[in-house]
């Protein structure tokens, strides 16, 4: 009678380790599918920051921000004769 309880305890102990080992492969697919789809989100975001980087190069050149000066504020380099210095 013994030896049946110590089996049968033996037996549930062995099924629980099971059900338990498949439960962590399962949460560990979970997880990795999760890292996956960060990795993924991480370098659309990635390569939305170079594209955004580039964008700010474009729009800050000199070049530009002179035209702008230029048409929008309507400001001019000065003369020479309008040029005083100024010395200490």
């Amino acid at each position: 009678m013994m030896r049946l309880a110590t089996v049968c305890v033996l037996l549930l102990l062995v099924l629980g380790s099971a059900l338990l080992v498949v439960k962590s492969r399962q949460d560990s697919r979970r997880l990795f599918a999760q890292l996956q789809s960060a990795q993924r989100e991480a370098d659309r975001i990635e390569e939305q920051w170079g594209r955004l980087q580039l964008e700010q190069a474009t729009w800050a050149t000199h070049a530009r921000i002179v035209e702008l000066a230029h048409e929008r504020l309507g400001m001019r380099a000065p003369a020479a004769a309008d040029i005083v210095l100024v010395t200490p």
